[in-house]
């Protein structure tokens, strides 16, 4: 199977862009197929319907729909914004939700986050999941969020988990969601 990831930060030492590594890291080694891509492949101006009805759809947006067809599975490594959704990933998602042949319905989606706090981003994949449920994307009932990310990696040659627990979760989740996406095939 086939596997579209991305974090959804723009920064460039993005806690969620290292744990996105370390979540592609798990697929390909259970043997399936990564199109790891740059969230900012996908940045569109604001969304305005005067303006899709004058100029139809962003390039960025026509470039995610078409590799969110190709997939068999959708993961989103997203930062926390003020308990909630980064607007980056909403304007992305309105976008989207706009396309004929709606590319998120039916499409399975596994949401994780990293975030210096406590809770680990938790509160903002929920609000993650409302819009992508809107668009009638089957949204794994797990989500990993990754708590004090700042000191939650290894220092190594490559970059992983450094508590064997929560490495050991991360794992069992994305398994769980690949046999997801193998049932709804």
């Amino acid at each position: 199977m086939k596997f579209l990831t991305f974090a959804a930060s723009l920064r460039q030492d993005s806690v969620n862009k290292k744990l996105m590594h370390v979540a592609n890291h798990i697929i390909k080694h259970q043997g399936h197929e990564v199109d790891a891509a740059a969230f900012h492949e996908f940045c569109a101006p604001h969304y305005n319907g005067d303006d899709q009805d004058q100029k139809g759809f962003p390039p960025e947006i026509e470039n995610f729909a078409s590799r969110l067809r190709a997939c068999n599975g959708l993961v989103i490594a997203s930062p926390e914004y003020n308990y909630s959704i980064p607007g980056t990933l909403k304007n992305l998602i309105d976008w989207v939700s706009r396309l004929p042949n709606q590319p998120f319905k039916k499409q399975r989606v596994f949401l994780i986050s990293a975030s210096p706090s406590m809770v680990g981003g938790n509160k903002g994949l929920w609000h993650t999941r409302i819009p992508l449920e809107a668009c009638s994307a089957h949204v794994y009932p797990d989500m990993f969020s990754l708590a004090d990310a700042y000191s939650a990696f290894a220092v190594g040659e490559t970059v992983e988990l450094a508590n064997p627990d929560l490495r050991k979760r991360l794992q069992e989740n994305i398994e769980g969601f690949i046999t997801f996406c193998e049932y709804f095939k």
